[in-house]
């Protein structure tokens, strides 16, 4: 805690970063100078789409739109206020969206205390549920850019049928949707053949950086969020981004990657609890896949709270958040971190995703495009048009098929123990679970009891939420990961509307395409099949204890 308040701390509008010039400092080189020195931030606050290279300059021009979407926000607050007021009834607000469609709105409705359910999975069980939640008094916010998105448009083609089925007009299904998307996109098309209202997105601004956009404010506003009060956050920070001090963003992205840059290239995100809820999972998804690619990138940890295990090392950087804090308040929330950010949400939206943008810059990549993501996305389509890759079971252990390479232990805690044991000074541990994420949660615990048995960080993703988030790092960041896939059996399955395959198959093979790609890498990946999920789940848990002894 010394280093962290040693320092100066910078702050703006409310917005306080702690830490950053001791990290900065650190490193042989201080990555503030240099940006400073070649006019960084105030470039980047022009939008100068020169700062990542000649190759990335095309796409950085038509992607730096966050820098000032708050004030071209404020146009939809009017017509938000009177859909808000026309929908009253529906009070049951669903997103269908995913990676950055879905992650921002959850962080705002968590933290505000708004309900919102937000549906981005292709498990049958969690989709089922989530239909059968107040069908009548739903109103389904599908998003996406482009509209492409396989999972949302199964989502919309599900309850599309589903308000039919229940005996609704089309107009009166149509009523219940809202469509987000950019202009003149395909599923603008689509909702324009629908019939529902379309408000149209930022086409200046890519889904990871759309927190302020409509994809952030429209469900959120349903849910009874006042959005304008995050727009403001982000407007009286704004002033400060072109700064050379007093400048949070700065602060924060110069010392995410001077730590990167001496190798120090994990960063451990950890909930002070001070009012800011989940906001590490839509970090985690800015930060893997604007840096993580060309085989360089920062791999963001998501901590459940101060009190977990956070793994140390050479190579972590453990950075705390939270809400403003009250006078005499030393930051952290009881963890010792080394970079703690503070203040209001709006504002913490603008100031990470700048400290993305300059951090690429000393990186050196390209923080607005994601080239790997769509190799398991072809994986999927070709499983799906060709069926799934036939596989057997190296052994069963209870509830569990394991599939392992030959010459692996034959028992579960042994296959675990193999797996921890293989992983490099500088490794990473990713646990992947295509499962249900509200019935199948106590599965989330695997991450503490392996990052205690490892003693390396440990990561925890939802399929096929993940693919769009940490996914692009596994394929295109440093090869130092390695990869444990769970999937489950699926009970009761769920067509997809005008498609020739169902959730539960599209579910199998989104894993079977992401298995594929970290294959076809030489990553190593240990998949664990549980064919009855709440025994399988338990026995997990069991047999990830035992490798603590």
């Amino acid at each position: 805690m010394s280093d962290l308040l040693a320092g100066p701390a910078e702050a703006a509008a409310g917005l306080t970063v702690y830490g950053a010039d001791p990290v900065d400092r650190s490193a042989p080189a201080s990555a503030r100078e240099a940006l400073v020195a070649r006019g960084s931030p105030a470039k980047l606050a022009a939008k100068d789409p020169t700062l990542w290279g000649p190759e990335a300059e095309a796409t950085a021009r038509i992607r730096l739109g966050w820098l000032d979407t708050h004030r071209r926000s404020r146009e939809l607050l009017p017509q938000l206020a009177e859909l808000t007021e026309e929908l009253a009834e529906l009070d049951h607000v669903v997103l269908a969206g995913m990676g950055g469609s879905s992650l921002a709105p959850e962080v705002i409705a968590r933290s505000l205390g708004r309900p919102l359910t937000v549906l981005d999975t292709t498990d049958p069980g969690q989709v089922r549920a989530t239909l059968a939640d107040r069908l009548e008094r739903t109103v389904v916010v599908i998003s996406s850019k482009s509209g492409s998105t396989v999972e949302t448009d199964a989502h919309r083609r599900t309850y599309w049928q589903a308000f039919l089925d229940a005996g609704m007009t089309e107009s009166e299904a149509a009523r219940h949707f809202v469509v987000v998307t950019d202009p003149d996109s395909p599923l603008a098309a689509t909702a324009a053949e629908m019939g529902p209202l379309t408000i149209n997105a930022d086409p200046e601004v890519g889904g990871r950086y759309s927190a302020l956009t409509a994809f952030g404010l429209v469900p959120t506003a349903l849910a009874g969020v006042s959005v304008t009060e995050l727009l403001d956050e982000a407007e009286a920070l704004s002033p400060a981004l072109g700064r050379d001090r007093d400048n949070p963003g700065l602060a924060l992205g110069a010392a995410l990657a001077a730590a990167a840059t001496v190798g120090r290239d994990k960063v451990a995100l950890v909930a002070d609890g001070t009012g800011i809820d989940g906001l590490g999972d839509w970090i985690e998804q800015l930060i893997a896949e604007s840096t993580g690619k060309a085989g360089v990138g920062i791999l963001p940890v998501v901590v459940e709270s101060p009190q977990a295990p956070v793994a140390a090392g050479p190579d972590v950087l453990t950075v705390t958040y939270g809400g403003a804090l009250t006078a005499g308040d030393v930051p952290g929330g009881g963890c010792d971190p080394d970079v703690a950010v503070n203040g209001p949400l709006g504002a913490h939206f603008l100031t990470w995703e700048y400290a993305t943008a300059i951090a690429s810059v000393v990186l050196g990549v390209n923080p607005f495009d994601q080239p790997n993501v769509t190799e398991s996305k072809e994986n999927t389509d070709r499983i799906l048009a060709s069926g799934p890759p036939a596989e057997t079971p190296s052994f069963t252990e209870g509830a569990i098929e394991v599939y392992t390479p030959p010459g692996a232990p034959g028992d579960l805690t042994g296959v675990l123990r193999r797996l921890l044991d293989g992983l490099a000074d500088d490794g990473y541990l990713a646990v992947m679970a295509f499962l249900d994420r509200h019935a199948d949660a106590a599965l989330a615990g695997l991450r503490p009891l392996l990052a205690r048995a490892t003693r390396r960080p440990v990561t925890f993703g939802w399929g096929p939420r993940f693919l769009h988030s940490t996914g692009q790092y596994h394929k295109g960041g440093p090869p130092l990961g390695s990869y444990l896939q769970v999937t489950g059996a699926v009970a009761d399955d769920l067509p997809v509307p005008g498609r020739p395959y169902s959730f539960g198959q599209l579910q199998a093979a989104q894993a079977a395409g992401d298995r594929q790609a970290l294959a076809g890498r030489g990553r190593p990946v240990l998949r664990l099949h549980l064919t009855e999920r709440a025994a399988g789940v338990a026995q997990l848990l069991e047999a990830a204890g035992r490798t603590l002894t």
